[in-house]
């Protein structure tokens, strides 16, 4: 869910430039820096660019140039004491000394200069603000897209691997049957003066083994890597939580195949399922 979109509209007099940053977050988390000229508007603002983004940490910043050849302002000494007073609140709170130099950081501030000329907004200006918004807002849809086509690559590329590792458990099965039939016949042939019942022993082992069996938990893994797939490759949007959702199925697999297997092959593979279904966890918080 990261992105970044930058839009400029102008009008006779005015630029107007939209810059929307997201992070990941499981919601949306709007954050607005709108001029004050515009506040009466930012409800609009937060729909239009809320709407298609859906999920993330948002910041927008709204910023504005008047283009007028002859424009006067003068400053908000009102606004000057506001911000001197806060920040000397901060220094005696904070313990840090206050700024040299005031007047470069005070007008660096929001509403610190006003324009003489600065009049109502006009529908054209309204416009112009509105059709930053959704070009920036697209701009950063695009950057997404881009983003989710690495991604998609990224996880069937994982996902492949974890199913290769999943073939090659099959190799070991055989194997580790034997051995566990071996240590225990070893183990009884070591205690001096005990008969063995071989029927007894047979039913024992046949217990034991079905106690370790992981035919289900690999049939399981199996359907969990094609349901990822299948949910990534999903035609409608929104799948981001499924495919969380999924990962957590394909780790309690991974980790009943680890308790289960009692070869040190077999713990070495799961260990790198591991590996690479954490990886896969760690970007489907990047899905929508």
């Amino acid at each position: 869910m990261t992105g970044f979109g930058k839009a400029v509209a102008e009008t006779h007099n005015k630029k107007i430039t939209v810059e929307i940053k997201s992070l990941n977050s499981k919601q949306l988390d709007l954050n607005a820096r709108v001029p004050s000229v515009y506040r009466d508007k930012e409800l609009e603002l937060r729909n239009i660019v809320g709407r298609p983004i859906e999920r993330g940490k948002v910041d927008m910043t709204v910023s504005v140039e008047n283009l007028a050849t002859e424009t006067v302002s003068t400053i908000n000494i009102a606004a000057l004491e506001n911000y001197k007073r806060q920040i000397e609140e901060a220094s005696a709170a904070l313990g840090i000394g206050t700024p040299d130099d005031w007047y470069g950081v005070l007008l660096r501030f929001p509403d610190t200069l006003r324009s003489d000329n600065q009049s109502e907004v006009d529908d054209q200006e309204v416009e112009a603000l509105f059709s930053a918004a959704s070009k920036a807002v697209g701009a950063l849809m695009d950057y997404r897209r881009a983003e989710g086509l690495k991604l998609e690559e990224f996880f069937v590329k994982r996902i492949n691997r974890i199913a290769e590792l999943l073939k090659e458990i099959d190799v070991y099965e055989v194997q580790r049957v034997d051995k566990i039939k071996t240590r225990i016949e070893e183990g009884l042939k070591k205690i001096p003066g005990i008969g063995i019942d071989k029927g007894r022993l047979e039913q024992e082992m046949i217990f034991y083994i079905e106690k370790l069996d992981v035919n289900e938990e690999k049939q399981r893994l199996a359907q969990h890597l094609s349901y990822f797939i299948e949910t990534l490759e999903a035609p409608h949007p929104g799948q981001g939580k499924k495919l969380g959702f999924i990962s957590q199925e394909m780790g309690r697999e991974i980790n009943t195949l680890g308790s289960k297997s009692n070869h040190a092959d077999m713990q070495r593979i799961v260990v790198m399922m591991k590996d690479e279904l954490e990886q896969i966890k760690e970007q489907v918080l990047n899905v929508m």
